[in-house]
C-alpha cells in the first residue's frame, strides 16, 4: 500500500513510518516539522512539508500521490498548554483534522487511522474503561480529539466513510536498542521526566501521594510504542475487509503506579532518584486503565513489549545515550 503518515517525523509517527517499511509499504511523510525532526525521517521516504490548515496544499498532496490509506498523528498534545490556548488545539487538532478527512474524502482513500486518547472519557466512572464509557473530556485537548471522532461518525452517515479511531492511554518507551525514541519540548510525560532528573542529578516532582490507589500515586496503563504502532498495523488490515467506523482503546488493561514508575527507574539506572512530593495536578484522575478486550478479541491485537521494566529499559537506552 501507498501510505500518508501525517505526523510522521514525530515521536510516534516516527516509529510507525518504519514499521510500515518493514512490511514494504511505500510510505510518505507530511509534516510542519514543528514538533517533528527531520534526523528521524528515512532517506528513502518523501517528506512533504506543509501545514494541515492549507486545504491548497492538502488537495495537491492527495491528487498528486494516490494514497490507498492515511493514519493521521498530527497534532498537539500538551494537556496543560491546551487549556492556555484552546484556539491552538481546536484548530490544529479539530481543524486540521477536518481537512485532511475532506481531502481522504474527495480523492477516495479507503482506509483511515485516527490516532485518539483516553482524554476523551475524562475523569473515569468504572475502571477498566470500556470503550462506550460517557465522553467528558477535561481539558480542551481531549475535546479537540472527541470532536474529530465526532466529525468520523458524520462522514461514515453521510459519506461512508471507513475508519478505525484508536485511543490510546499512555505510549511510552523507546527502540528496544536505544536508536529510537521519545523528543518533546517541553516533556510532560513521567517516564522520560523521571530518567531525565536521574541524568541531571536533580529532584524529581511527584504530583500528589494521596489519592485512592495501593501506594497513594496516580496509576495508569501504559503502552510501549512498538506495540502501539503494531495496533495501527492490525486497524490497516481491519479496513481491507471491514467497512464503516470501529473504535478501539489501545492499552493493556493493567496500570502501574507513578512511585512504581520512579522505583523502576531506579532499578534499571542504578542510581537514586530523590522525590518531591508537590500537590495534585487539577483534573487528574486517580486511575486510568483501559478494558482492552475489545481490541485483543476483534484485531487479535497482544502487546509484548508493554511491561514496566520493557518500556522503562527501553527509554533508559535512548535517553541515556542521548544526554536527554
Amino acid at each position: 500500500m501507498k501510505i500518508l503518515v501525517t505526523g510522521g517525523a514525530g515521536y510516534i509517527g516516527s516509529f510507525m513510518v518504519r514499521r510500515l517499511l518493514e512490511n514494504s509499504d511505500t510510505v510518505v511523510i507530511l509534516d510542519s516539522l514543528e514538533k517533528g525532526y527531520d534526523q528521524t525521517i528515512p532517506s528513502d521516504v518523501t517528506l512533504e512539508k506543509g501545514s494541515l490548515l492549507n486545504k491548497d496544499f492538502l488537495s495537491d498532496l492527495l491528487r498528486r500521490h494516490k494514497f490507498d490509506a492515511i493514519i493521521h498523528f498530527a497534532a498537539y498534545i500538551s494537556m496543560k498548554e491546551s487549556m492556555e490556548d484552546p484556539y491552538k488545539y481546536f484548530e490544529n487538532n479539530t481543524y486540521g483534522a477536518l481537512n485532511i478527512i475532506e481531502q481522504a474524502r474527495v480523492h477516495d482513500i479507503k482506509k483511515f487511522v485516527f490516532s485518539s486518547t483516553a482524554g476523551v472519557y475524562g475523569n473515569p466512572q468504572e475502571v477498566p474503561i470500556p470503550e462506550n464509557h460517557p465522553k467528558n473530556p477535561t481539558n480542551s485537548y481531549g475535546e479537540s480529539k472527541l470532536m474529530t471522532e465526532h466529525i468520523l461518525e458524520w462522514y461514515k452517515t453521510i459519506f461512508g466513510f471507513n475508519y478505525v479511531v484508536l485511543r490510546y492511554f499512555n505510549a511510552s518507551g523507546a527502540a528496544l536498542d536505544g536508536s529510537m525514541g521519545e523528543m518533546h519540548d517541553p516533556e510532560t510525560h513521567i517516564i522520560p521526566n523521571a530518567i531525565q532528573a536521574v541524568l541531571e542529578n536533580r529532584d524529581f516532582t511527584l504530583f500528589g501521594d494521596d489519592y485512592e490507589t495501593p501506594d497513594g500515586s496516580c496509576v495508569r496503563d501504559y503502552i510501549h510504542v512498538l506495540d502501539l504502532v503494531e495496533a495501527h498495523v492490525l486497524a490497516l488490515k481491519f479496513l481491507e475487509k471491514e467497512h464503516g467506523g470501529f473504535t478501539y482503546n489501545v492499552g493493556t488493561g493493567h496500570g502501574y503506579s507513578n512511585k512504581e514508575i520512579v522505583e523502576m527507574v531506579k532499578k534499571i539506572s542504578e542510581r537514586e532518584l530523590k522525590i518531591k512530593i508537590e500537590d495534585r495536578r487539577p483534573g487528574d484522575a486517580a486511575i486510568l486503565v483501559a478494558d482492552a478486550t475489545k481490541i485483543k478479541s476483534e484485531l487479535n491485537f497482544s502487546p509484548k513489549y508493554s511491561d514496566l521494566e520493557t518500556i522503562v529499559r527501553s527509554a533508559w537506552k535512548w535517553h541515556s545515550r542521548n544526554g536527554q
